[in-house]
């Protein structure tokens, strides 16, 4: 048995955990949502909780009911953004300003 080492099998090793690794990083990268239209040091911040009520209490209102499915805070549209899901599956994204009064919606109108 031979104790000598193989550099081309070392490299080839070395080359697939290199490929394998930058493969994870990818998929992780796309399952996380970004895209090249969004700001990669982004991240979506939820509403506070001490505003939460005040603002899914007006995008139900808007809506005329639902279920809320997702908050945000700050987004590049207004202040609040609540994202509510109807009874018929249709979501709509109810744009809110720091007084939680209606500024804009939009359905994705299935």
């Amino acid at each position: 048995m031979s104790t000598q080492r193989h550099p081309r099998k070392i490299a080839a090793t070395i080359g697939g955990v290199v490929l394998a690794t930058g493969a994870v990083t990818g998929v992780a990268f796309a399952a996380s949502g970004n895209d090249d239209t969004e700001d990669p040091t982004e991240t979506e911040q939820a509403i506070p909780t001490t505003d939460l009520d005040r603002a899914e209490a007006a995008a139900l209102a808007e809506t005329g009911g639902g279920t809320v499915t997702e908050t945000e805070v700050d987004d590049e549209e207004s202040k609040y953004e609540v994202e509510v899901t109807l009874d018929d599956g249709t979501q709509v994204d109810v744009q809110l300003d720091e007084n939680f009064t209606v500024v804009g919606t939009e359905s994705d109108d299935r």
